[in-house]
């Protein structure tokens, strides 16, 4: 197991400095910390490993990925100037791992510098035989928006100011963690566990949204669903059925070139929160391929400004 995973660390951010937004450059260190005190629920028996892969030969060195994760973690980036708002950042993978870094992504540096403080999920995949099976991410997201609410006072955050964004696989259980956040799927291990799971706002981006083919993003579906790919299963893990009246307004993008998940998805979980009522808004870029650039052509991409805007438009 990698040692920084078992105690809080603090960490510079310099490796993506080049990459980013003016203003961002400049970040403070980050905090990282496990997000359950002990072992995750639902490890009994198993021999979980943390591994990490490089995404690219020549990329970044904190351009990482991790096919196997035993220890949940949050990497806290601190607002440049803080607005009290936060956001729970959900990357992608394909539930075969979680693409996200130790520094502090480009994209939490970005929102960093509008004044939110960012929290980045590394989750548990359902591949590694947690007792949760496919509800086991939904655990670690639920947990990381009750820990960010129980620290507000520590992270000069208004705890009800908390949205989450999801990326690709990561869209998909932002949006399970918006219309579930009720659901029971772990046995509460301090008083943490008391606060809301909520989040105030969704933003969904080029996500995974249903399991049912054909639009259904095959290796998320293998996944999550394992062999046993039934109606019902389909049904209950097909993230735009049965959205609860008190699912938060959701912000849905997608662009209509992504060669990997078809913006059908996106379309799809519109479509649903229209149809339930819930206060949504989609955008489908003509380009970007499976992402959302934070440049195009020099300029800054339209999508951060316009979750922010959605997002303020709905309490944060």
């Amino acid at each position: 197991m990698d040692m920084d995973l078992t105690r809080r660390t603090l960490i510079a951010g310099s490796a993506l400095a080049a990459t980013l937004p003016l203003g961002a450059a400049a970040a403070a260190p980050i905090e990282r910390f496990p997000i359950w005190p002990g072992s995750p629920p639902g490890g009994e028996g198993l021999s979980v490993r943390d591994e990490t892969v490089r995404r690219s030969v020549n990329g970044p060195a904190d351009d990482i990925a991790w096919p196997h994760v035993a220890t949940p973690m949050l990497n806290v980036v601190p607002a440049t100037q803080p607005n009290g708002g936060a956001i729970l950042y959900v990357p992608g993978g394909g539930y075969a791992r979680v693409a996200v870094g130790r520094e502090g992504s480009g994209i939490a540096r970005a929102f960093a510098a509008r004044g939110f403080t960012v929290f980045e999920l590394l989750y548990r995949l359902p591949r590694d035989g947690w007792a949760a099976g496919p509800d086991v991410s939904l655990q670690d997201a639920q947990r990381a928006m009750r820990l960010i609410r129980a620290g507000a006072g520590k992270w000069r955050i208004d705890p009800a100011r908390v949205a989450a964004m999801g990326f690709s696989a990561g869209g998909h259980l932002t949006a399970r963690l918006a219309s579930r956040a009720a659901l029971r799927t772990y046995d509460p291990v301090d008083a943490a566990d008391a606060q809301s799971a909520r989040p105030i706002v969704a933003g969904l981006f080029f996500p995974v949204i249903t399991m049912a083919d054909p639009v259904a993003h095959a290796a998320s579906k293998r996944e999550l669903l394992g062999s046993d790919a039934s109606p019902a299963r389909i049904a209950r893990f097909s993230a735009e059925n049965d959205l609860p009246a008190d699912m938060p307004p959701t912000l849905v993008a997608h662009a209509a070139d992504d060669p990997v998940v078809s913006p059908g998805n996106s379309l799809a979980m519109f479509a649903a929160l229209q149809a339930a009522r819930i206060p949504s808004e989609l955008h489908i870029f003509e380009k970007g391929g499976h992402g959302l650039p934070l440049k195009e052509a020099g300029r800054d991409h339209p999508w951060p400004a316009l979750f922010e805007r959605f997002a303020r438009n709905h309490g944060m």
